[in-house]
């Protein structure tokens, strides 16, 4: 069923996976005390990812191995599992594009490590995939945010070459509001 290798594997998802994502979803939604505000199921994450398949045997993320991405279907998902076999990570990511250099990237959505797997870089290692993701794009940036208050991620991120960008603010219309934009001009 899963990894059983000395070393961490990191591979695309597969629908099979959906139980243990939606797990680490909940754990990071609670990290960051918003856990009554997840909305993701199973069948929410079956129908917006795109997945390896589950014949697949590659350990090394190959984008082009997934499903195709759309606008119904927007996300991919890095599954890392530890050596016992166990998913101890994610990273849900999408692609982005880069209007003044012409060029795509990644915007990685949610990066989680179980609390009990920290500290055995398997975020670096996610974090390196999906580098290695932007780089053989030919892609310009990996991009990401982290709340203002999440002092040890904002330390680990810059350790890794990271840079705080304190000149852009966040913008987001959501719920009520993105009804109310939408209808705008009716």
């Amino acid at each position: 069923m899963y990894n059983m290798s000395p070393d961490p594997i990191v591979r695309h998802a597969r629908r099979e996976d959906v139980p243990a994502i939606l797990e680490l979803i909940r754990e990071l939604a609670d990290y960051e005390h918003e856990l009554s505000s997840v909305e993701a199921t199973e069948e929410k994450l079956l129908c917006t990812i795109a997945f390896a398949p589950s014949s697949s045997t590659s350990t090394v993320p190959a984008a082009d191995e997934t499903e195709s991405t759309s606008s119904n279907k927007p996300a991919r998902c890095l599954i890392l599992l530890s050596p016992q076999g166990i998913p101890a990570g994610i990273a849900l990511y999408f692609y982005n594009y880069s209007t003044w250099r012409a060029r795509p990237g990644i915007y990685l959505e949610d990066l989680y490590v179980k609390q009990s797997e920290r500290k055995k870089g398997y975020g670096k290692r996610l974090l390196v995939e999906l580098a290695k993701e932007v780089v053989a794009s030919k892609g310009g940036r990996l991009e990401w945010s982290v709340l203002k208050w999440n002092e040890p991620s904002i330390k680990f991120y810059e350790s890794i070459g990271a840079k705080m960008m304190s000149e852009w603010v966040g913008m987001r219309v959501d719920g009520e509001g993105l009804n109310k934009l939408a209808a705008l001009l009716d």
